[in-house]
Formats: structure tokens, sequence, C-alpha cells
């Protein structure tokens, strides 16, 4: 068994690759952080290799595809990416296009190879890591962010039921978490009013569910019962309460 892992530097990423080589799965790893990747194979005890990559960027995205073409795996995580906080007209263009070019364009390669390879050989597993934020109307004051979610949120949707109609038993699941306690918080700039789920068991739990074939994967009871309320909650309201929970990040 093998699985590869996106941003797997740190995070969640990192405890994923710790849960499925406890499994007993070689592993594929990449991120941009070479020492912290070359840290995270001396530590575990199958065999691990290591590809350094942009991924947000195209070229490094092929140039990672390229690298992978003669490996045989059997399960495809979708990890790598960020988040930004404040309000949207006051954000840096260049920073938001970089976060859309590694939340989605790299999402959307990686997941079209994956999808590919993994109809080829009769059967696979993706994994694309969203967020809670992929199921909510929007984020004011974190409204790209937000976005780029919805967004792999729907494509994962749209290609589960393609590969559902095909009877394929290449499975597709997208994990929407909500705050975890990962260096994602300090990087988008926030914190959380709401206790962070720790991130191996978020790991343990998302391998679980995706290695099952569910499609919407949400860690933790009060994040189940946050989507619920949210989807009954009239747009504006929904909103409005969003509002007020992201500002209480703006403190970090």
């Amino acid at each position: 068994m093998k699985a590869i892992i996106t941003g797997a530097s740190s995070g969640l990423g990192a405890d994923m690759a710790r849960v499925l080589s406890k499994m007993g799965y070689d592993l594929i790893i990449t991120a941009r952080r070479e020492d912290r990747l070359n840290a995270l194979k001396e530590e575990l005890k199958t065999n691990v290799t290591v590809i350094p990559a942009d991924l947000g960027t195209e070229e490094g995205c092929y140039n990672f595809i390229k690298k992978i073409e003669n490996e045989d795996f059997d399960l495809a995580i979708n990890n790598a990416g960020f988040g930004l906080f404040g309000e949207f007209s006051s954000l840096e263009t260049q920073k938001e296009l970089n976060m859309i070019d590694l939340n989605i364009k790299s999402v959307h390669i990686l997941t079209k190879h994956f999808v590919r390879y993994f109809e080829s050989r009769g059967k696979g597993n993706i994994l694309n890591v969203a967020s809670s934020a992929g199921l909510m109307p929007g984020g004011p004051l974190m409204a790209t962010y937000y976005a780029t979610k919805a967004y792999v949120v729907s494509l994962s949707r749209g290609i589960y039921e393609e590969l559902r109609k095909k009877k394929s038993k290449v499975k597709i699941s997208v994990l929407c978490p909500g705050p975890v306690d990962t260096e994602f918080n300090s990087v988008a700039g926030v914190s959380f009013s709401l206790k962070g789920l720790g991130s191996y068991k978020t790991a343990e739990y998302a391998i679980k569910k995706t290695l099952s074939g569910k499609l919407i994967i949400i860690p933790g009871v009060s994040i189940k019962f946050a989507y619920i309320l949210n989807r009954l909650a009239p747009t504006k309201l929904a909103l409005k309460i969003a509002y007020k929970i992201q500002n209480k990040k703006g403190d970090a």
C-alpha cells in the first residue's frame, strides 16, 4: 500500500503521514520545505519518498506529476493550502492570487491526474482537504479563502457523482474540518474562540472515513451541528452570524 500526501511538511498533512505509516502505508510526501519533509521521513517506520515541490504554480504541479508518473499508489491526499484573514478590499491581491493558485488550481490539476490514474487502475481513493468554510454561504473577513474551499467541495461532489454513475471503484472524499490545531492559524493571522480539534485525531478520522468511501467528512460534533444550523438559517442571517464569529478571530 502506498499513499501520496501534499502539504506534508507540518500540521494535518504530517499527521496524516504518521497515521498512514502506522497503518503500514509507504508514502510519497511533498511540500516546499524539504528539511521538514526529511525530518518527518526519519520519524516514520515505512518507506518514504520525499519530493520537494512548489504546488502553488502550474509548473510545480506538472513537474510533481512527472516525478510520480512511474509510481504505484492507492491513496492520494490533496492537503496543501493556506488562508488569509482581513477585509476583501484591504488584502494584498497577489497574496490572494497565490492562495487561489494553491487552494484551487493545484487541487484541480492534481485531482484530475489522480482520477485518471485511478480509473486506469480500476480503483483508488482521493481525499481533498477543504474546510467547514467550504460548506458555508460565505466568509466575511475571509471571503477569498471561503470561496477557494467552496470550490474544492463543489468539485469533489461533482466528481463523486460522475464516478458513482459509472459504478467506478475510484472513490473521492472531501474533508471539511473546523478549527484544527496546526500552523494554519498563524499563517492566516487568526485565532479561534472555539477550541481546535487535535490534528492527529482529525487525521485518523479523515483517513478512516475516506477508506470507507464517505463523501463529506466533518470531524467534531460542534461543526456538524453548526453546519446543520447554517443550512436552516436564511443566508443574510447566516452571514451576519459568520461576520461576528470571524471578527473575533482577528485578535490573533
